[in-house]
């Protein structure tokens, strides 16, 4: 039976045991995990002896002060066995690499460039991301952006019915950049459409974490329809189960600016109108708008006016006329081209973390968007009177908390007598490192 060995960097000793903490290792369309490393036995540990789920552990590297001395822990891990020494890829730090992330974004540019498949490409992730529940809490049966359209099951739903070409389309890329997973693509994906469409810049992040087989994907259901018997009531009925509002509904239905319907999918549409029938990318469908791989707020307008038989209005996009409510909002944005930008840009980052699990749990951010950045800690900011704290630093607070299997609304059970000792230790090691 194969043992597995750690190998840790001779700059640095560290404690004869270690157990390295649980990582999923996404490659292609599979998913593999590691089990957590046998432990040594007690005869072999030491004052440091503490496995990574320690919760005393978990406290100190969690220290802002001394949490950099953990950065360089990241082990190689080599099986042993009869058949020789055979080497495994080291644990990755996050879910998705944000080098790859980055490099990936570019093939995706070139790929909306020679294909034109910025609306298929926006519905992948938003399908992906659009079948959260929020009254289910446990992750994955909540649904939202992990990466579950991949498989068939959930393909072969009638509301993804075309979503298999996206995938194609996008594969290639996974297959070339593994340290992504498949939710961070397909959002990554979605949203340079947008932004290469010269839609607004989007305020997004990454770090979503994949789901691994088949059995967790949501039931069929969870997804709008085009044409119910009441639209208006549809339309809340599904958002404001992923906890979205009127405003972002609307939003986000302007970006039906992009794209067509093709009957042979959604048996909606014409087959082919004076605006789709040459393309580009494949000829037919009817489309919203006139020119359909340009995001603006054109939508809106047409669906207001009414007055070309060629633009495709749903009985869900007239609802946004008709509803009072949407009205408010739909009538703004035919106006106001800038305010819908705004709104649509925060309505598609929220749609796109609806559900998802993020390692590291605050995501991480390759732009340099400061609506992406995370706010910056002030303390003079919070020290004085008895001011909120913003809904940005809760949800730092929160992620920090939760990092360490805690939660601001339960306080974290530690030994601080232990994490103190654990401290004073390890400086005394660094003391006499540098000593030498």
């Amino acid at each position: 039976m194969a043992e597995r060995v750690l190998l840790t960097p001779s700059s640095l000793p560290l404690p004869s045991e270690r157990t390295p903490t649980t990582m999923a290792l996404f490659s292609g369309a599979a998913s593999a995990r590691i089990i957590p490393s046998v432990s040594l036995s007690s005869s072999s540990r030491s004052f440091f002896s503490l496995s990574s789920s320690s919760p005393s552990l978990q406290c100190l590297r969690s220290s802002p002060r001394i949490s950099h001395l953990f950065l360089n822990q990241r082990k190689a891990e080599v099986r042993v066995s009869s058949g020789g020494y055979g080497t495994v890829s080291a644990p990755k730090s996050f879910a998705s690499d944000p080098d790859q992330l980055k490099s990936a974004r570019e093939d995706i540019k070139e790929l909306l460039r020679s294909k034109f498949c910025h609306p298929i490409l926006i519905r992948l992730g938003w399908h992906d991301a659009g079948t959260y529940n929020k009254n289910i809490e446990e992750w994955p049966q909540r649904g939202g952006a992990n990466g579950s359209l991949r498989f068939e099951i959930e393909l072969k739903h009638a509301a993804n019915a075309g979503l298999v070409n996206a995938l194609k389309l996008l594969q290639p890329i996974k297959d070339k950049y593994s340290g992504v997973t498949y939710a961070d693509l397909f959002q990554l994906a979605g949203a340079t459409a947008v932004e290469e469409a010269g839609g607004p810049k989007l305020p997004m992040k990454y770090g979503r974490v994949d789901v691994s087989k088949p059995e967790q994907c949501p039931e069929e259901g969870r997804l709008p329809d085009a044409g119910p018997p009441s639209p208006a009531d549809h339309l809340r009925q599904v958002f404001y189960r992923m906890g979205l509002n009127d405003k972002e509904i609307v939003a986000l239905s302007g970006a039906h600016t992009l794209g067509r319907s093709r009957p042979d999918r959604s048996g909606w549409g014409k087959p082919e109108t004076k605006y789709t029938k040459d393309g580009p990318g494949a000829p037919g469908g009817q489309s919203w708008t006139v020119q359909w791989l340009k995001f603006d707020n054109s939508y809106f307008k047409d669906i207001k006016e009414k007055k070309d038989e060629d633009l495709l209005v749903l009985p869900t996009d007239a609802a946004l006329f008709e509803d009072p409510s949407f009205k408010v909002y739909a009538e703004k944005y035919a106006e106001d081209q800038e305010a819908f930008f705004k709104d649509y840009a925060e309505a598609h980052a929220k749609l796109s973390n609806l559900g998802a699990k993020f390692d590291p749990p605050e995501g991480i951010v390759i732009d340099d968007s400061p609506n992406a950045k995370a706010e910056k800690f002030v303390a003079a900011k919070y020290s004085t009177g008895k001011r909120e704290l913003s809904e940005a630093m809760k949800q730092k607070i929160r992620a920090e908390y939760e990092a360490v299997g805690g939660s601001p609304d339960k306080p974290l059970q530690s030994n601080y007598f232990l994490n103190i000792m654990i401290i004073i230790a390890v400086l005394a090691l660094l003391t006499s490192l540098l000593g030498n």
